[in-house]
C-alpha cells in the first residue's frame, strides 16, 4: 500500500474568448489523480467567471488541504511565464468574462494588501526548466484579468487563513492550432505537459526541503 504524504492541486481555467479549448487546463488534467514522488494531484477546471473565481478557489483550497496549489492559466507570450505577483485589481480592457463582465479598475478585495508574492521556488523551477531546454520566465505581470484575479485570491486566502501553502501562478502558451493566422507564440500541448510536470516535482522538493 502506498502512503501518500498530501495533494498538489492543480488548476486551469475552462476556455474562453471563442475558443473550444484551454491549453491550461488540458495539461492539468494530464496529471488528474497521479501520485509524483507520494503525493497525489488532484486538478480542477476553474470557471473564468468573475464573481465565482474567488468562491471556486477557496472551496477547493478547504475540501482538498493541499499542500501546493498550482493555478495556471492561457497567455499569448512566449514559453512558460512563472508570475512573482499578483495585484489586488481587475481591469479588463479587451476581453470579457465568460459571463460577459468586463471589470473597470475594480479593487479585488477591500480588506487586501496592493499585492502578493508567489511562494513557489520560481527561481529553482526556471533552472530545472531550462534544463530541459523549455522556455520560461519569471514575469512581474500576470494581468489584471482572470488569471491574476485567481492568482490573488489564491494568496489572499492563503494569508488570512496562516496557511503553510506554496502556491502561486503560471502563464502557459496558447496551442499550435489557437494561433494559425495570427502570429502569436505557441507551444504544444505535449512540451506543456512535460514543463507542467516538471513545475510540479520542483515544488514537491520544496515542500520537503522546507520540512527538514
Amino acid at each position: 500500500m502506498i502512503t501518500l504524504s498530501g495533494t498538489i492541486l492543480l488548476t486551469g481555467f475552462e476556455p474562453f474568448g471563442g475558443s473550444d479549448t484551454n491549453p491550461s487546463i488540458q495539461a492539468c488534467r494530464q496529471y488528474e489523480y497521479k501520485v509524483i514522488e507520494g503525493y497525489i494531484v488532484k486538478v480542477s477546471e476553474i470557471p473564468l467567471r468573475y464573481k465565482e473565481i474567488r468562491i471556486t478557489i477557496e472551496q477547493l483550497i478547504q475540501y482538498e488541504r493541499p499542500l501546493a496549489v498550482i493555478c495556471t492559466g492561457q497567455s499569448s507570450q512566449y514559453g512558460i511565464s512563472l508570475e512573482r505577483v499578483a495585484i489586488n485589481i481587475a481591469d479588463v480592457i479587451k476581453s470579457t468574462y465568460n459571463c460577459g463582465k468586463s471589470p473597470k479598475n475594480e479593487i479585488l478585495s477591500k480588506d487586501a494588501p496592493a499585492g502578493y508574492f508567489s511562494t513557489l521556488p520560481l527561481q529553482q523551477i526556471k533552472r530545472d526548466l531550462e534544463e530541459n531546454k523549455i522556455p520560461v520566465n519569471i514575469s512581474n505581470n500576470a494581468g489584471s484579468y482572470g488569471c491574476n484575479q485567481i492568482f490573488f485570491h489564491l494568496m489572499h486566502f492563503i494569508n488570512n487563513e496562516n496557511l503553510n501553502i506554496s502556491a502561486g501562478f503560471v502563464h502557459v502558451p496558447s496551442l499550435p492550432e489557437q494561433v494559425v493566422g495570427k502570429n502569436l507564440p505557441s507551444m504544444s500541448l505535449e512540451l506543456t505537459t512535460k514543463a507542467l510536470g516538471i513545475i510540479i516535482y520542483s515544488t514537491i522538493k520544496h515542500i520537503e526541503k522546507s520540512e527538514k
